[in-house]
């Protein structure tokens, strides 16, 4: 496909999915957390939940790299061979990235995740993985927190588990998890939406659930 015609494209979907509800499900207390712990080192984040023009986050209009997450499971709790983007080209691809002790990944990435899940239940044009990235706390955003989440949230969608390497120096970008380097995200809870061209068209903190279940309903219909 012509990139003249996609980039137009992307700006405009950007635009309608966005959605500013990270000053509301995050207290400013998280967000001065997350400004001094991993987020900062990945981008200014400020106190209505924006990053900053200092750094920009994602990867909108690009190809989506192949995920480098070796540990998965399947909505059953088995180990599973890693998800694959490319596999699923030709489909939309929705993927979420959490931390388990993130607040906002709870209030609103998950039941958000639930809404996309029961909109197509069974359309096989759209589907969602979700991806642990733990940049922090390793000691709590742990493994087990995948099939805890497939439980609380009745998610039967596949997990993987990309941990940072703690033991490596702040200045070292292997540090941080493969996902947050190769999709550049900002943190946790962080949505990242690919269309069947396999071109990344959305890549933020949060999106407007009801209006990408719209487009995508026109979409696949």
């Amino acid at each position: 496909m012509n990139i003249a015609f996609v980039l137009p494209t992307i700006t405009t979907l950007e635009a309608y999915l966005r959605a500013d509800t990270m000053k509301d499900s995050i207290s400013r207390r998280d967000c001065l957390k997350a400004a001094v712990t991993g987020a900062a080192t990945l981008g200014t984040l400020s106190l209505t939940g924006k990053i900053s023009a200092q750094s920009s986050r994602g990867i909108r209009g690009q190809q989506a790299p192949e995920l480098s997450v070796s540990h998965w499971i399947d909505g059953d709790g088995k180990k599973i061979k890693p998800f694959s983007v490319a596999a699923h080209r030709g489909k939309w691809v929705y993927l979420k990235c959490f931390q388990q002790w993130c607040p906002a990944c709870h209030s609103v990435g998950f039941p958000n995740l639930q809404k996309l899940v029961e909109a197509f239940p069974k359309n096989d044009k759209v589907v969602a993985a979700v991806i642990q990235t733990t940049f922090e706390g390793h000691s709590f955003n742990t493994v087990d927190a995948l099939r805890k989440n497939q439980l609380r949230y009745e998610l039967s969608l596949p997990f993987g588990h990309d941990p940072g390497n703690l033991e490596l120096p702040t200045s070292n970008p292997d540090r941080y998890p493969s996902t947050m380097r190769s999709y550049r995200t900002g943190g946790t809870p962080w949505v990242t939406l690919i269309n069947p061209e396999g071109i990344v068209v959305f890549d933020d903190f949060h999106i407007h659930i009801e209006n990408l279940i719209e487009h995508l309903k026109k979409e696949t219909a």
